[in-house]
């Protein structure tokens, strides 16, 4: 006698969760909490329920956030990635375009793509454009900043076989895959796997470039393929260089034949005030890395522009064509995305807009820290990118006790500026900067109410020990307690 199988739990539609139960809008917040906190990164949800700004949210504009309590924010967060806000109407009638036609091929890996062909050359024209520099780069694409910083390590590595060394600088960050945590100095990131970290760095200080001038007389410049920087340390609190260390660390390097990689993911295609920060401050690298901008807040796109001489090792031969290769970079929705992102922001001309409204907003901002020193030790800014350094909000002996004093800081004063109506970026390397990377297309009076808002929230809190006082004991425990003390 043949027993038939009972039924598998996946027929049971009911035991999972569909699409249209989001579409519908009746998901609810407390339901995504849950099962957020159950299957993801529960003690970052749970840090995020307590400050009560987390979301979800509804973009009621591409600036405008609406949390499930109806509290409304301004958007000055999402790391630069967000160039035209939250799901910018052009930039969603587009894709709509791309996805309306039946005959776009969605997944050209192993043949050519229009789409990626015509983004890799305006990528390279605007390049040497803009730095009389780089006629005959190539591009390749990646999912990320941090695969586009892998690939970037790739290349340098097959272009000086010889080279064991990379120099990076103190507080940079370049991301958190393998190869991109190992130059991104943190050892609180770097955590347990620094025995397993490639390839292997010298760190000096950023800013010195006498450091590296005799950094490669002593360790020789033949030992080292690269130097990678930021041109702006963005997750270390918006920290700018020394006026000529870029333009001089160019020249050493260049006297050397050591590699520069400039890291302009964050920086990159307007956000700082030039389409090229390290080319503005006279920096000519052999690799740029981007992303953030390039997927315009709908897609991820990562971008290594490479010297032709430097990406042939690699990639330039039927031998070595296999050596790096990426299974969904380049695909036509991304590419397409990164196109008109570019587009978008030529016409535009992003870079001045960011350059002016940059310096209206730095303004504001060292004027309010010179009224509230007590509150805000330092602000600083390059064209679109803010950063607002808190004093502690307590004074403590011990640097275990001030790393968590720090933490305490950032997260109290997100909350402050949120109850505000501003969301702002914390800062992986800088716990007490809180940064501002507003839309580079932000409605001119839409920025002036944000900065208002600002204002208005230091004028609130003349002091860091006022976030304290105003946060409440019961909310200021259950802050500890989410951070410090839940498993």
């Amino acid at each position: 006698m043949n027993t038939l199988p009972g039924p598998s739990p996946f027929a049971r539609t009911d035991a999972f969760i569909r699409t249209d139960d989001l579409l519908g809008g009746n998901f609810g917040s407390a339901r995504t909490y849950e099962l957020e906190k159950q299957y993801g990164n529960g003690k970052l949800m749970r840090l995020l329920e307590v400050l009560g700004a987390g979301g979800p949210f509804r973009a009621l504009t591409p600036w405008e956030l609406e949390d499930p309590a109806g509290h409304r924010v301004l958007n000055a967060s999402g790391y630069a990635a967000l160039p035209f806000g939250d799901n910018p109407p052009e930039l969603n009638a587009f894709v709509r375009r791309i996805l309306e036609d039946p005959q776009q091929m969605m997944f050209a890996q192993q043949s050519a793509s229009e789409w990626r062909a015509a983004l890799q050359a305006n990528l390279v024209t605007l390049l040497a454009r803009e730095s009389n520099d780089h006629h005959d780069s190539r591009v390749f694409f990646s999912n990320s900043g941090a695969e586009a910083i892998e690939a970037a390590i790739k290349f340098a590595q097959a272009a000086r076989p010889k080279a064991k060394y990379i120099i990076n600088f103190t507080r940079a960050y370049h991301g958190k895959t393998l190869g991109a945590l190992a130059l991104t100095p943190n050892p609180n990131l770097q955590g347990p796997f620094k025995n397993i970290l490639s390839p292997n760095v010298i760190t000096l200080p950023f800013g010195d470039a006498e450091a590296v001038e005799r950094t490669l007389r002593r360790v020789g410049a033949g030992k080292i393929m690269a130097v990678i920087t930021e041109p702006i340390l963005g997750e270390a609190g918006v920290r700018l260089p020394p006026p000529g260390f870029l333009k001089r660390l160019g020249e050493v390097c260049r006297q050397a034949g050591v590699l520069v990689i400039a890291d302009e993911i964050q920086t990159g295609l307007g956000r700082s005030g030039h389409w090229f920060e390290s080319v503005a401050q006279g920096l000519i690298p052999d690799i740029i890395t981007l992303a953030k901008p390039l997927g315009g807040g709908m897609t991820a796109v990562g971008a290594t522009i490479v010297r032709d001489e430097i990406y042939r090792p690699l990639l330039g031969s039927f031998e070595t064509i296999k050596r790096h290769s990426n299974t969904f970079g380049g695909n036509t929705i991304a590419m397409a995305v990164g196109l008109k992102s570019l587009e978008l922001l030529i016409d535009a001309d992003a870079p001045a807009r960011s350059r002016r409204l940059g310096e209206l907003g730095l303004n504001r901002l060292k004027a309010m820290q010179a009224r509230h020193p007590e509150l805000l030790e330092e602000v600083r800014g390059a064209g679109l990118l803010f950063g607002m350094n808190f004093r502690p909000v307590l004074a403590l002996p011990f640097k275990f006790q001030a790393n968590l004093v720090s933490e305490a800081t950032g997260a109290l004063a997100l909350k402050a500026f949120y109850r505000s109506g501003v969301l702002l970026n914390f800062s992986l390397n800088a716990a007490r900067t809180m940064r501002l990377t507003p839309a580079m297309n932000m409605p001119e009076d839409v920025f002036d109410t944000l900065f208002t808002r600002v204002e208005r929230t230091a004028d609130a809190y003349p002091s860091s020990f006022k976030l304290v006082q105003r946060y409440g004991t019961p909310e200021l425990l259950g802050l500890l307690k989410a951070a410090f003390l839940e498993k």
